[in-house]
């Protein structure tokens, strides 16, 4: 049969090859993997994330059709679970194979992989094509139709039938007979050997024959053990001999091991090399659809994505969470809608401290990365231009927060990102810059900022730095000198309690509020710090 050509997530060989030239590929570092939370979400062993984020249309449109057939029919979801084991199997039997020497293990691992390749077709047959009419993706379907002719054809008849020959044959060698020539010393002269035994032998013991009755005429019964595998050898007698047993079965197996391989290269290799290829991509999409499976069953909004071009930058979402809080948390998920437009491709986003910056700024980057993925979106509607990159500016564990090595290697991250990036990116910046004072950090933010705005990227700064935020009208001033993307504000709404909404307003940030919010918060305000006095004055 001719080489199939398929893959699960890509509609065609020339996708494929643009995406793996990097075309159409966005960059995407396993460290924004990680800052995300994604890396905690899809957990894979035979990929890396990374690999499977582009920013092509018609990839991400064909890879919602298999979401869609997996999220539906569940068969297939347990179907790929069950053949995953055992395309693992047949990719180390490969490693294993291409790593060892031409002996008689090699060939039978090369049986094994017969067995193995039959399983998993066998497997996906019965997973598939029962639920044939159900599909409606074009991978699926192209799978489903593949492997029914595969499983119908003369070729894999005849592959079965050598199969169980060749297992009966090998299953049938049991022992085999050494001859040894002895000199007029009676010492061993020459040996090798005569016949391969259907039976094995039997240890030749007083008891044994005793209990056979028959020991007189039994030519399976042994008169004495070679003594290189008898006790008391050391390890040296005992290699020598087994080294030389090894090669005299070799020998005797050459013509037959020959013709085993023949028909692994003849009839398996062609046909699995596409289910070794497409292993990791199983695996992916059973761990994303398994992610989409727990968000729906706890009652969360997915979306399938509009797309648009690349060019509008666009980026509309309506009812957008974060699922890795939405996914650790009892209670319901706090929803927001969040867009970049014509007036707001940067924001500045303040608030109070655990008030929700740190999630919603994770949230955006987490709906674009589902969908160029391919997977539907944590939003009830979500309207999006594919991004070219998608770059995190996060506070790293290491280093304290005043000193200034640490500041060093914030400004050398973003200095990396603006080599990086153009306008199709999306650049989500968190707490950068902290680990310096405010002027200074404010000084260098505003520039960072007016860097982006000249860039035209999609770009939230979720930010301490009050001042920042109060300047934008100014910074929008600079911007259109250039004829750089405007730059807004965005707030994390708290009520005048303290109580955190988690919800994201576009407004003007109320510095004051938030800084009364801390001080109450450390028991700092002049309040809590003139109880605190008195307490201590009447405690003396």
């Amino acid at each position: 049969m001719e080489e199939f050509s398929f893959s699960l997530l890509y509609p065609s060989r020339e996708a494929r090859e643009r995406h793996i030239s990097s075309d159409n590929r966005p960059k995407v570092s396993p460290e924004t993997v990680e800052s995300l939370g994604l890396a905690d979400l899809i957990k894979l062993k035979n990929s890396s994330l990374c690999e499977y984020f582009t920013s092509d249309p018609s990839v991400i449109e064909y890879r919602a059709e298999i979401f869609a057939d997996m999220l539906r029919v569940k068969e297939v979801g347990e179907t790929f679970v069950k053949v995953l084991p055992i395309l693992s199997d047949i990719s180390e039997l490969r490693r294993m194979s291409a790593s060892s020497e031409r002996t008689t293990d090699e060939y039978l691992l090369s049986l094994s992989e017969i067995e193995l390749y039959i399983s998993s077709v066998e497997t996906l047959r019965d997973g598939l094509v029962p639920v044939r009419e159900k599909l409606s993706g074009r991978s699926l379907i192209a799978l489903c139709d593949y492997i029914k002719e595969i499983s119908e054809s003369e070729y894999y008849k005849e592959l079965n039938q050598k199969l169980s020959e060749l297992t009966d044959r090998v299953r049938d060698i049991k022992s085999i007979t050494i001859g040894v020539n002895l000199d007029s010393t009676l010492s061993a002269d020459k040996c090798g050997v005569l016949s391969i035994n259907p039976k094995p032998f039997k240890s030749g013991d007083t008891i044994d024959k005793i209990l056979r009755m028959n020991f007189a005429n039994d030519e399976y019964t042994l008169i004495a053990p070679l003594s290189p595998l008898s006790k008391g050898q050391n390890d040296n007698q005992k290699t020598a001999m087994s080294l030389a047993l090894n090669s005299a079965i070799s020998s005797v197996f050459k013509s037959s091991v020959r013709s085993w391989k023949k028909i692994v290269q003849s009839y398996v290799l062609d046909n699995t090399n596409f289910l070794i290829e497409v292993m990791p991509e199983i695996e992916f999409v059973i761990c994303a659809t398994r992610l989409m499976e727990t968000l729906l069953e706890r009652g969360l909004p997915l979306s399938k994505p509009t797309l648009c071009d690349a060019e509008a930058r666009a980026f509309v979402a309506k009812g957008i969470y974060n699922p890795a809080v939405a996914l650790a948390i009892d209670e319901q998920s706090v929803e927001n809608d969040f867009a970049f437009d014509e007036n707001g491709m940067i924001y500045t986003l303040t608030g109070p401290n655990r008030g929700g910056k740190s999630v919603i700024t994770c949230a955006v980057g987490l709906a674009a990365a589902f969908c160029q993925l391919g997977m539907l979106v944590p939003a009830r509607e979500f309207k999006f231009s594919p991004a070219s990159g998608i770059f995190t500016h996060f506070p790293t564990e290491s280093g304290d927060t005043v000193d200034k090595g640490r500041l060093g290697e914030e400004c050398a991250r973003l200095n990396e990102i603006f080599e990086e990036c153009d306008s199709r990116a999306i650049i989500l910046l968190d707490e950068s810059l902290s680990s310096t004072g405010a002027y200074e950090a404010s000084y260098i933010a505003s520039e960072v900022l007016l860097g982006f705005a000249k860039v035209g990227c999609r770009t939230l700064f979720a930010t301490h730095l009050h001042t920042l935020a109060a300047r934008v009208e100014e910074l929008n001033a600079e911007s259109a000198v250039f004829g750089g993307t405007k730059i807004d504000t965005l707030v994390a709404k708290i009520t005048d309690d303290g109580t955190r909404s988690f919800k994201i307003l576009r407004q003007k940030p109320d510095g004051k509020s938030y800084a009364k919010d801390i001080a109450e918060k450390y028991g700092l305000s002049l309040e809590k710090i003139t109880d605190t006095i008195d307490r201590s004055k009447n405690n003396g």
